[in-house]
């Protein structure tokens, strides 16, 4: 299907991080460093709009909720389990549509710029955030069986990071 008021990002890498137990993964970040030396941040919020329409049922339904409610046992989705766990779910491999949002921010942690806009991804990889922290400790399981790209896409948002904590 074609999406012309959307920027096709889906050959950028791009990855979830998410709790171990998620189900839905509705968020995604990308980083890369430009030529100047700053950093380009992405972040990717999945889009419904397309699914989900102002004063429709499912709009009036999610207002209700408000938002998603994690019990131990189960989750109530704010949305019907067949959008926030399908097709509005920015699960690996599969193009996706998003909000997107890409910051430039300097080695001081200062933001240049800042663009947003609807883009389609395809999400590379599902990360959790325990194994993240495995690959930032530099866990050597962890670190050998990840794609050499996507853990230096982590250090570098580990380095960002802690360039924004300073700032």
């Amino acid at each position: 299907e074609d999406y012309p008021n959307y920027i096709d990002l889906s050959e950028e890498l791009v990855f979830t991080i998410d709790g171990d137990d998620a189900k839905d993964f509705d968020d995604a970040v990308g980083i890369k460093v430009l030529d100047n030396g700053n950093y380009e941040l992405g972040v990717y919020i999945a889009d419904v709009s397309n699914y989900v329409k102002p004063g429709d049922l499912l709009d009036l339904e999610a207002l209700e909720r408000y938002f998603s409610i994690y019990l131990p046992d189960r989750v109530i989705p704010m949305l019907p389990v067949a959008l926030s766990n399908g097709i509005c779910s920015l699960n690996p491999n599969v193009l996706r549509l998003t909000m997107a949002c890409k910051m430039e921010i300097d080695h001081k942690g200062n933001l240049i710029s800042c663009d947003i806009f609807k883009a389609i991804i395809k999400s590379k990889y599902r990360f959790t955030y325990s194994f993240v922290n495995k690959i930032l400790e530099n866990d050597e399981f962890a670190v050998k069986n990840t794609n050499e790209q996507l853990v230096d896409s982590l250090l570098k948002m580990q380095k960002l990071a802690d360039i924004l904590s300073k700032n």
